[in-house]
């Protein structure tokens, strides 16, 4: 029987020895999967801020990158095109060989067995020299449009990720409102439920504040929506993998000062017309167009220039025998003019090219005209969100007075639930106003900087 019974006690400290083991084991498991979650949670949220922006969008954007293809393939076209005015070699042997009847000058018939063979290099030149001038010089003005279209492309692109971070900032501060709203209303509730469990307080101030309460935590839901979607596009300029959560790094949206705010507008749309890079690009792509258009019209004119050259070999003779071999020179140089078909008299080429140049400098006009457009309309805007900001700040610091006189007449239990309710309503909407204003005022100015052709990775940030 004491056999048994110890027999039982170590079966039962086995087991529980087991079962400890599995547990601590389980343990360490859910430590190690808690502490790899919380290392992932952290490494999907990244931390940028405005200079981080603007060095990333001038180095990874895509399209950007694209347009240095571009640039890139302008460039080889133009090489292509100089390289027309080059000869080309054509090292090689020719072989020939005949059997049987041949007719001779006089028109005899007669059979013949022989054969031919002339080892050699060939130097050939044929220039179209009116085709080739004109195509290396729209060649080159189209070069000098690429790099202007980088350029374009790049301060776009620079925009669009100032833009993108300043909606991210944006987003980021609307949750902090939103976050307080909420916390604001929760005390409320919760200062109302006591009130109601005392008896001293009506039970429909409390639903009528837990329906608030609802409402803001509906509004943080829907801003917490917004500043993901704003980093994900965010990261899509730039670049960057979506499923890494960008978060702005300034806390709080202050006003910039790029631009003065009594700035004349005359000489800003001169400058403008003087430094964008999309009205040197028309210019360059103008120009190109007027020399493909001369091309037609003049290049058949000037003839076309060759010339061949045979240095080698010459040997051969009747039937397998090799005859003779010795050294052998042909030279031979001719001047001609096309006439048809992408020559003289070709008037559907001269059509052609006279009316692609006339839709380039249709093109170039309306750009001018958009242009100025773009100055005038950033003008009209930053001068409005001024005047916006200061009226807007001047709300905030209303409402945020007036909360503070509904918090010291509700310490003086003579304040009511729906005037609480109210200043805090208005509250959170002068905070956002105010949010907003400033994101959008920020943004102008950079898009005011882009449009009078100012470099946004050299534009300052002062602070007001």
């Amino acid at each position: 029987m004491n056999t048994r019974r110890s027999l039982h006690s170590s079966a039962l400290l086995l087991l529980a020895s087991t079962l400890f083991l599995f547990v601590s084991d389980a343990r360490a498991q859910n430590s190690s999967a808690s502490a790899n979650t919380n290392r992932t949670k952290q490494a999907e949220t990244y931390p940028i801020d405005l200079p981080m922006v603007l060095r990333l969008a001038n180095a990874q954007n895509l399209d950007v990158q694209i347009a240095r293809q571009r640039l890139a393939e302008a460039k080889a076209t133009y090489e292509g095109a100089v390289l027309q005015f080059f000869p080309w070699l054509s090292p090689g042997v020719t072989y020939r060989r005949h059997e049987n009847l041949i007719q001779d000058v006089a028109g005899n018939m007669f059979n013949v067995n022989k054969e031919l063979y002339a080892p050699g290099l060939t130097l050939t030149a044929q220039v179209d020299v009116g085709d080739a001038l004109y195509k290396s010089l729209a060649a080159r003005q189209s070069l000098r449009a690429a790099g202007q279209g980088v350029e374009a492309q790049r301060q776009d692109s620079i925009l669009a990720a100032i833009q993108g971070y300043f909606d991210l900032a944006k987003a980021q501060a609307e949750v902090g409102v939103a976050t307080e709203a909420r916390r604001i209303s929760k005390d409320l509730e919760q200062q109302l439920g006591h009130a109601v469990a005392a008896g001293i307080a009506y039970k429909g101030d409390e639903l009528r504040v837990r329906v608030q309460t609802g409402q803001t935590e509906l509004a943080l839901r829907r801003v917490m929506e917004e500043q993901r979607i704003a980093a994900v596009r965010l990261a899509d300029v730039l670049h960057l993998d979506s499923a890494v959560e960008l978060l702005a790094k300034e806390t709080e949206l202050v006003p910039l000062a790029l631009v003065a705010t009594n700035a004349a507008l005359s000489p800003l749309v001169e400058q403008a017309l003087a430094k964008r890079p999309e009205l040197r690009q028309s210019q360059a792509l103008l120009s190109a167009a007027t020399s493909a258009k001369q091309g037609a019209v003049y290049g058949p004119l000037i003839p076309s220039l060759g010339g061949q050259a045979f240095i080698g070999g010459l040997g051969g003779g009747r039937d397998n025998t090799s005859g003779v071999f010795g050294e052998s020179e042909d030279y031979s140089a001719f001047l001609s003019w096309r006439v048809g078909p992408g020559g003289l008299f070709d008037f559907s080429r001269t059509h052609l090219a006279k009316s692609r140049l006339e839709t380039v400098r249709l093109s170039n006009e309306k750009l001018h005209d958009s242009v100025t457009s773009e100055v005038v309309a950033n003008v009209t805007r930053f001068r409005s969100l001024a005047d916006q900001l200061a009226t807007t700040k001047r709300n905030l610091e209303t409402a945020i007075d007036a909360q503070k006189l509904a918090e010291q007449r509700k310490e003086f239990a003579v304040g009511a639930v729906l005037e609480d309710i109210q200043t805090q309503q208005d509250l959170t909407r002068a905070r956002n106003d105010f949010v907003t204003i400033v994101a959008e005022y920020n943004k102008v100015q950079y898009a005011l900087q882009r449009a009078i052709g100012n470099s946004l990775v050299e534009a300052e940030s002062p602070r007001h």
